[in-house]
């Protein structure tokens, strides 16, 4: 038995349906009172939703994993100008390009590491590089990729 099976359902993961269930007709409208949105149960009115402390910790990682290489990438603009006007090295126009863009898209790539390295527990706040968590979490993106795929190609 995997570790994936044995733990429970985060609150936000997808669930799997193995049997497609057939679709219900609209109950009619009654006319009787209806639960106000204030009286749902917590678990009611969070499923699907991203718990604050997990979306807290996504977003400290993604500032940090995007910020740095976005900083190094605008601060490669300041630095290849002071090289370039002081005469220190000559350095073809390409390289600045290359350089500030390769910083750029590490930003980027920065940005979805950040949501998948954090613990999606929110009792759990994993560890400060995220490697086992991105593993984990980088697994169940693509069990829900795959489970959306075939859901899409049984329709």
């Amino acid at each position: 038995m995997s570790s994936e099976s044995k733990r429970g359902r985060l609150p936000f993961e997808p669930r799997q349906n193995k049997k497609k269930k057939p679709k219900k007709e609209p109950a009619a409208v009654n006319n009787t009172v209806a639960e106000s949105p204030k009286t749902a149960t917590k678990s009611e009115a969070s499923i699907g939703a991203i718990p604050n402390a997990v979306s807290k910790r996504m977003a400290r990682r993604m500032a940090m994993f995007c910020t740095v290489p976005t900083g190094l990438g605008m601060l490669s603009f300041v630095l290849f100008y002071v090289v370039k006007t002081n005469d220190l090295l000559e350095l073809p126009s390409f390289v600045p390009l290359i350089v500030s863009i390769s910083f750029f898209g590490i930003g980027m790539i920065g940005l979805s590491y950040g949501i998948l390295s954090a613990s999606w527990d929110e009792k759990r706040t994993g560890t400060w590089l995220g490697i086992e968590e991105f593993k984990i979490n980088w697994q169940r993106t693509i069990a829900a990729w795959q489970a959306s795929r075939k859901t899409t190609q049984e329709d």
